[in-house]
């Protein structure tokens, strides 16, 4: 009772394991949530494109951030909230193969936007005199495409290499979308030259992207202990802590999800649930209550508007 991929026509997303009458309380919690990283994180880009004084690398940086949340939770949500309806509850091939693509691609470029986001900060405070030169436009551009670029590559590499799995002929996923391991749950190839490929993508993607975190934020703390008073500290972290708590939410979503053991299989989906919905519209709250310059921008829009 085996198949190879070319001969599969759907799989089948058994989402969460509730009663059917929940099934109404999700949707709507869905659609909420959705709406709302929807409408803040459009809104986002639109008061960072219109206001000339955010026009700084930081906020270049958040712009894009805000442009990736937009279309990866997009990715998920939709087709969770029509199969919340569906009797069949299937995705296509296609789509199945669609949807870890994308999802893939955007999750990895937040990592490096945020990356590239730490070392704003970190030429910020440790070199502020030589902040213009080293964080030019052209870098900023080119950190963004080579992030999306490199991402790119990466998950065509991993989404080929899991769908050219054999999979069971009964292909029914334990989970609300497309993921690398509900897709090994139902496979039953040998996944050992699989989770090598994974394994050799996050050496040389995702492992130098949490090392960049660190290093900056350790030399930005051991910069402002050094050279700040303790109101010059206050300010200096006070610019860092949106980042931090941004960087905190989608990494232990993520971190969870992957060393959860396979038997709080519930738990897993939460967590998928914190990252693909919750982590947009977390991000969005974030900057805009704990960063003065977009409140500001935000107030100076709808004062114009008024007027």
């Amino acid at each position: 009772g085996t198949s190879n991929d070319s001969e599969v026509t759907n799989f089948i997303l058994v989402g969460f394991r509730v009663r059917p009458e929940l099934h109404i309380l999700l949707f709507l919690v869905f659609l909420l949530v959705y709406a709302m990283g929807l409408l803040g994180n459009v809104g986002m880009m639109a008061i960072i494109k219109t206001d000339s004084w955010l026009n700084t690398p930081m906020y270049f940086f958040l712009g894009n951030l805000s442009f990736i949340d937009l279309f990866y939770s997009s990715v998920i949500a939709p087709k969770a909230m029509i199969n919340f309806w569906s009797e069949s509850k299937s995705i296509s091939f296609a789509g199945c193969v669609t949807q870890l693509f994308l999802f893939a691609l955007f999750i990895v470029t937040e990592g490096f936007l945020l990356a590239a986001m730490a070392y704003d900060r970190f030429i910020a405070i440790c070199n502020p005199l030589l902040y213009s030169v080293q964080m030019s436009t052209r870098l900023c551009s080119q950190l963004v495409a080579g992030s999306y670029f490199t991402d790119c590559i990466s998950s065509i590499i991993h989404t080929n290499k899991t769908f050219t799995l054999f999979f069971h002929a009964f292909w029914a996923m334990d989970h609300f979308y497309c993921n690398d391991h509900p897709l090994q749950r139902v496979s039953c190839s040998d996944l050992y030259i699989h989770k090598m490929v994974s394994f050799f993508l996050c050496s040389i993607i995702v492992l130098p992207t949490i090392i960049v975190i660190i290093v900056s934020y350790m030399y930005i703390v051991s910069t402002v202990l050094k050279t700040c008073s303790t109101e010059g500290s206050k300010k200096a972290f006070s610019t860092c802590s949106s980042h931090v708590g941004v960087v905190s939410v989608l990494c232990g979503a993520v971190f969870f999800m992957y060393l959860a053991p396979d038997r709080f299989y519930e738990l897993n989906k939460v967590s998928s649930l914190c990252y693909t919905l919750v982590t947009p519209m977390l991000n969005l709250l974030i900057y805009s209550l704990r960063t003065k310059d977009v409140k500001e921008a935000l107030r100076n829009i709808l004062e114009k508007k008024i007027i």
